[in-house]
């Protein structure tokens, strides 16, 4: 398929409102391609995640780079142009990402100026929105989904469980289109591959969490630490962060720790790694330090050492556990593990008891508590229902400047706010974060008109208002940005 008849498409694909009418032309779509290596390219420009988290590659191309690309080539007269295929645009982009060493950046230009003399501007377009992860198309990774379960002819639930242990949409779209039903029923669990993590939803109420893990739970610390997965087979250990980023190479310590503390042959893990100076916790944006540090490892390693605090299990010499309850996995957990790199954990059903263990997890320095229930399963990739993260909120008046128009659900709507604070001692509006949570569908369409009436700029995507509109926004912690001043 030519890149350009992929845009066409999905032009149809962004124009109609209708979830329904866009899981047809998703189906549609993918009927129509039968290279596997082009469907795994289709799948991931439209949902914009370029290369799967675990690969380790990355475009890194900044902004100032593509526009400078685009200017280059821009005016520039084409005598010829050969039309470029979906794979053919996939496999430079690839080529991008593999590009390092001396002079990358300017090589990177150049690999750009290439594809954007064989695009027109449309197909320009949409290829920047596919790599800034932003396709705005209204066909969100959820909506794919769908459109797997059809092609497929399965249900929902089957194309979920197979995206839990497939994290990588291409690759899942790939089995789905030329494997159908019995492919994706055959998608395992599988050592040094990683899964993304079950994650917890945000809870300020213990009462409500200990009710709704049905009146008895366990509750474990909660660290300021980085996420974890351990593989482990014999001598080999792989551990891949929350992203599935592979960070064994950086964290050679913590290597050293499971083969020491951890007595099973083939095992993977979730966990946190942590670190302590002077008996309290190191923060997270120091700990980070250590898994982007590709040089001085040992250097880094004596300034911020690491140990681990482990607090659940998926696989056991090659028996998947996540459909077991919390319960026997931590059973299980507890016999093969070394107590001193455990999680603090206490079962409780006394509020008073887990008020005092969250004031004792508070004072030592820790975020809070996790909250688990006791017949939970592990749900890669999924938040909420099972488990809660208890930590306690403060809140900030904070300014909205500016705004980007949504698309899928909140499509014709102002609902991603650029908020600010006001800083007096340079008479300026300074941009701390951005967030789309927290307001319901009629708050959304009231913010937006609102938000209109105030414009003074207009990007097409994006609009910045005069900073009229004060809302409070509750948050736990605040973090150094790179990007925000």
């Amino acid at each position: 398929m030519l890149f350009k008849e992929l845009v066409e498409f999905l032009r149809k694909v962004e124009e109609t409102t209708s979830r329904l009418e866009k899981v047809n032309l998703l189906v549609e779509l993918f009927k129509k391609i039968s290279d596997p290596e082009e469907i795994v390219a289709t799948a991931r420009l439209i949902t914009g995640r370029i290369f799967p988290e675990y690969s380790n590659l990355s475009l890194d191309v900044g902004w100032a780079s593509v526009v400078r690309a685009y200017q280059n080539v821009r005016g520039v007269k084409k005598f010829f142009v050969r039309e470029l295929t979906v794979k053919e645009v996939y496999s430079i982009l690839e080529k991008i990402a593999r590009v390092e060493g001396e002079n990358s950046r300017l090589r990177k230009i150049r690999l750009l100026e290439g594809l954007f003399s064989s695009l027109g501007d449309t197909e320009i377009e949409y290829l920047l929105r596919f790599i800034s992860g932003e396709p705005r198309i209204g066909a969100n990774v959820g909506l794919l989904l769908e459109a797997l379960a059809k092609l497929a002819n399965t249900d929902i639930d089957t194309v979920l469980r197979a995206y839990m242990f497939e994290g990588d949409i291409g690759e899942l779209t790939k089995i789905a289109v030329l494997k159908g039903e019995q492919g994706l029923k055959q998608v395992k669990l599988t050592l040094f591959k990683p899964v993304r993590p079950m994650l917890g939803e945000m809870s300020y109420d213990i009462r409500e969490v200990l009710k709704k893990c049905g009146g008895r739970a366990a509750f474990e610390y909660k660290y300021d630490g980085i996420r974890l997965q351990i593989h482990k087979r014999g001598n080999k250990v792989r551990l891949f962060t929350r992203r599935l980023k592979d960070v064994t190479e950086s964290l050679p310590d913590v290597v050293d720790l499971v083969l020491n503390k951890v007595k099973a042959h083939e095992v993977i893990l979730d966990s946190e790694a942590v670190g302590f100076k002077d008996g309290r916790p190191i923060r997270f944006q120091d700990l980070v330090k250590r898994i982007r540090r590709k040089y001085d490892v040992r250097v880094m390693m004596k300034e911020i050492p690491l140990t681990l605090r482990v607090f659940d299990i998926l696989l056991l010499d090659g028996k998947i556990l996540i459909d077991e309850p919390y319960e026997k996995r931590w059973e299980i957990l507890y016999n093969i593990v070394e107590n001193d790199i455990l999680t603090r954990r206490e079962v409780l059903n006394d509020l008073a008891k887990i008020k005092t263990f969250l004031d004792e997890s508070l004072r030592l320095g820790n975020e809070g508590l996790m909250a688990k229930r006791l017949d939970s399963p592990y749900v890669p990739g999924t938040r909420g229902r099972y488990w809660f993260k208890i930590k306690p909120a403060e809140t900030l008046d904070l300014v909205i400047v500016g705004a980007e128009w949504g698309h899928g659900r909140r499509r014709g709507w102002l609902s991603d706010y650029y908020l600010a604070v006001y800083d007096d001692e340079n008479n300026e509006f300074l941009v701390i974060g951005k967030t789309f949570k927290g307001l319901t569908d009629e708050e959304f369409k009231e913010t937006t008109k609102k938000l209109l009436e105030l414009k003074v700029k207009d990007e097409g995507w994006r609009i910045w208002v005069q900073p009229k509109i004060v809302v409070e926004v509750a948050f736990n912690e605040i973090q150094k940005s790179p990007k925000y001043k």
